[in-house]
């Protein structure tokens, strides 16, 4: 199956958490693309490594993911997974068979397996990310994608070098459902917690599930 079940009180906590972060379709947005999908959105939380799918205001599905292992920063060579409020900047991959191998974001032909031994290539999708506030304005230019990863028994615990990793069957649900524009949240904390470091102008204090 892809994705996880959205437990019962997860969708409390998630109106509760999108209302602070302005996240509803109807919120107005500066950093917005110009006729960009406005309707769907993603939270990262560094804490769970896990995605919260979120479409007008109402969560869809939950993803297990990785980010960095070297911990979470903007800085070039570091290796690190920025956080704060991004966009997806452009989708690449439309039609690529599950476990596609990308190199320089394009397709060599090749296709590999799950827990493929001695493989770490980007595979299937690809979410290029842009930044939308200071502290995460090099992730363009770093290459911070939402993308496939073949080593998905690391999937649930940091293991990236400043990606966000997910399963293939799960990045391409995700590639299916959003477009381009869509708004990509990556918090420190719990999304069941009101204890994230990360409260800001942009995120707001939200009151959640401890």
């Amino acid at each position: 199956m892809i994705g996880y079940p959205i437990p019962r009180f997860l969708f409390l906590v998630s109106l509760g958490l999108l209302v602070a972060l302005g996240l509803t379709s109807c919120g107005s947005n500066s950093f917005s693309f110009r006729g960009g999908d406005t309707h769907n959105k993603m939270i990262v939380s560094v804490r769970d490594q896990k995605m919260l799918l979120v479409r007008d205001g109402n969560p869809v599905k939950a993803y297990r993911i990785s980010t960095s292992k070297f911990g979470v920063g903007d800085s070039p060579g570091s290796n690190c997974t920025p956080i704060g409020r991004l966009q997806v900047a452009k989708k690449i991959g439309d039609g690529a068979p599950i476990g596609c191998v990308f190199k320089a974001r394009r397709p060599t032909g090749e296709v590999i397996r799950p827990d493929a031994p001695g493989r770490d290539p980007v595979v299937t999708r690809i979410m290029w990310l842009t930044g939308t506030e200071s502290r995460n304005q090099n992730a363009f230019r770093r290459t911070i994608y939402i993308h496939g990863t073949p080593e998905e028994r690391y999937l649930g615990r940091p293991a990236s070098f400043g990606c966000i990793r997910m399963g293939s069957r799960d990045v391409a649900d995700l590639y299916n459902r959003i477009g381009t524009g869509a708004d990509v949240f990556v918090i420190r904390g719990s999304i069941q917690s009101n204890k994230s470091s990360d409260s800001s102008a942009s995120m707001g204090k939200f009151n959640t599930r401890s």
